[in-house]
């Protein structure tokens, strides 16, 4: 990230959310309205999350733009001293091209700056109403995914991660779900919760409660080939322990405990 230079437009990284304009940030929705480029990933973001932007705002798709096309138009837009909103899908630190975009804006010095948003994990744990984490029982979240055309390194095997026993959130895997479910299997006992979280945040969202054994078989017969974030909670019919956040018995810096 760089700060603002004079004569200079900056390019502002917004993370859009899962899709629902409304999950957007504020400062991503300024973010938006100020620019004079908008420049979206049109096959995972609504246009519906670019209401805000100005009458005259160019706004151009880049999903069928390479590397090079995409900086060519932001370089162009930011030397004419205009803002600039490169809206990603969810948030810009998961599986976007944040840092081979910033190295180009870096290198022609443009200043940037990221906006976060909300991960497709996290707006899926809300639409299910669940929590990640479990006193006593899991207290760590993995965000991972299977080997594609993009490879894995070795020791973030799906079956090395499972074997941790933490609530995973499974992204860019569901064309490969028989695998994804082999891998976990030999971790995980086959009756672990699984979500299957479609499409979260579009008009067509749909949650589907299954297990392990059966999950491959969710996906077939719903055919949720894409845009699907697994959930595997291995800790969420375990009974834990409540929070000792509100518990009377329990000291923090702005409440005493109750003899």
């Amino acid at each position: 990230m760089t700060e603002e230079r004079p004569g200079m437009g900056m390019v502002s990284f917004v993370g859009a959310g899962p899709g629902d304009p409304e999950l957007l940030t504020i400062k991503g929705r300024n973010a938006i309205a100020a620019a004079d480029l908008v420049l979206y990933t049109g096959s995972l973001v609504p246009e519906a999350v670019l209401a805000h932007a100005a009458p005259h705002a160019r706004k151009v798709n880049s999903a069928p733009l390479t590397l090079e096309e995409c900086h060519a138009l932001m370089r162009e837009t930011a030397f004419a001293g205009k803002p600039v909103a490169r809206v990603h899908t969810g948030d810009t630190s998961l599986y976007g091209a944040l840092r081979e975009q910033s190295a180009l804006l870096d290198r022609d010095g443009i200043p940037w700056r990221v906006i976060p948003g909300i991960t497709a994990a996290c707006a899926a744990a809300a639409a299910a109403g669940i929590t990640f984490t479990v006193p006593e029982v899991t207290q760590s979240l993995v965000i991972t995914r299977m080997p594609g055309r993009t490879p894995m390194p070795e020791s973030e095997s799906l079956h090395a991660l499972s074997s941790h026993k933490t609530s995973l959130a499974i992204y860019l895997s569901s064309q490969l779900v028989e695998d994804m479910q082999a891998e976990l299997l030999q971790s995980l006992p086959p009756e672990t919760p699984v979500i299957c979280a479609y499409s979260i945040g579009w008009p067509n969202q749909q949650l589907y409660r299954t297990t392990l054994a059966d999950v491959a078989r969710c996906v077939r017969e719903n055919e949720l080939y894409h845009q699907t974030v697994f959930l595997v909670l291995p800790g969420l019919d375990a009974e834990g322990a409540p929070s000792r956040l509100y518990a009377a018995d329990f000291s923090h810096g702005w409440r005493k405990a109750s003899a």
